[in-house]
């Protein structure tokens, strides 16, 4: 059995289920027990030792959730001495087989298969006691009960590996569950940061741009303010998804995940503050899987963000090459930069590498930063 299994062993019942459980049992020993004391004449007739003795088992079951090993011990005990005695045979071993099965249930195996060798012992002797027995063995009716315990603990473990297993089940899929719904926010917190800080840049140089031009040309501050305004639409339209997908869960409703096809829009709004933008296509375009071009397009995304922000750029050229999969490059002509500063590169790298793709990025020769993404198509 794996270790994962072994760990989860022990069965708690509500402290009210354990005691009427164990009202119940006596109940039906008691009137077992005389209704058996009817059909069996030749037996000692049942009086107050009888009862005291038929109700130690369910008084220990009462127990059975805290000790089940006392419980086990007093009903086997009990019921040792009701047959020494000469009582008729009666359901006084309903309380040997709950304590029996409670006690393997709550992981005390080898134990309960201990008490319960040591009670058919105790009865074979309790048989040879037995003064309404004559003192005669019935081999027969020994293997009987030998093979009622038997099947009894088998039982019992079978249920045991059971009720492990379904828990161990029911763990895992909570594990599960709890990593889907981390993943899940990893992605929703890498799609916020993107997004807002694409919008939040070009926010900032459009501003810049207005600002400059509010008092000398008013007329041109127009432009810059109505990207503004597109710009902070977009991104408000990004938080709220990201709001009800956090509030309601998978089945909150989202917009369209953009795609290599927008980036014209994308390109355009970098264009607006100032920057002078190619972008070339290589190959046959052609539609990859949801993930491989939203990732696409936040990589350019993220790189064009990053221009904007530190490369003081003039210049850039955005290229895709279509073949196995798609190949990204954005080229700048800005001052550089260190690859691991910000979380820009880290998210890119991470997007890329959840496809099976990769990303390179780096200053270039002669001045300039370059970032190279390569991802498959073959993503499902």
């Amino acid at each position: 059995m794996p270790a994962s299994t072994r760990r989860v062993l022990r069965v708690r019942f509500p402290r009210r289920f354990v005691a009427l459980s164990a009202l119940g049992v006596g109940i039906v020993q008691v009137v077992g027990s005389f209704g058996a004391a009817s059909n069996q004449p030749d037996r000692k007739a049942i009086d107050v030792l009888a009862v005291l003795l038929v109700l130690i088992g369910p008084i220990a079951l009462a127990l059975r959730d805290r000790w089940p090993l006392v419980a086990l011990s007093a009903s086997v005990v009990a019921a040792i001495v009701y047959v020494g005695f000469g009582y008729p045979y009666g359901p006084i071993f309903l309380s040997v087989v709950v304590a029996l099965f409670a006690a393997v249930q709550q992981g005390h195996r080898k134990s309960a298969a201990m008490l319960a060798g040591l009670g058919f012992v105790g009865f074979v002797i309790a048989g040879v006691l037995d003064p309404k027995a004559n003192n005669d063995v019935d081999l027969v009716h020994l293997a009987a009960v030998a093979g009622w315990l038997a099947m009894l603990l088998a039982i019992a473990e079978l249920v045991r590996v059971r009720r492990a297993q379904f828990s161990e089940r029911q763990r895992a899929a909570e594990d599960e569950e709890r990593r889907r719904v981390s993943e899940q926010r990893l992605l929703l917190a890498q799609e916020l940061h993107d997004v807002l800080a694409h919008s939040i840049s070009l926010i900032n140089v459009q501003a810049s741009v207005a600002l400059h031009l509010i008092d000398e040309r008013p007329e041109q501050a127009r432009p810059a303010l109505l990207n503004i305004k597109t710009a902070s639409h977009d991104a408000l339209g990004e938080l709220r998804t990201a709001l009800d997908v956090l509030r309601r869960g998978a089945d909150a409703p989202r917009t369209p995940a953009p795609t290599l096809a927008d980036l014209d829009s994308l390109v355009d709004g970098v264009r607006a503050g100032g920057i002078d933008i190619d972008v070339a296509v290589e190959g046959t375009a052609r539609p990859l899987p949801a993930a491989v071009e939203l990732a696409g397009y936040r990589i350019v995304q993220e790189a064009l963000t990053n221009i904007t922000r530190h490369a003081r750029a003039e210049h850039v050229t955005v290229r895709l090459e279509y073949s196995d999969g798609v190949n990204i490059e954005v080229l700048d002509d800005g001052v550089g930069g260190s690859t691991e500063a910000g979380n820009g590169i880290v998210g890119m790298r991470e997007r890329a590498g959840a496809l099976g793709g990769s990303v390179v990025a780096g200053p270039r020769r002669g001045g300039g930063f370059r970032v190279a993404a390569h991802l498959p198509d073959d993503y499902q």
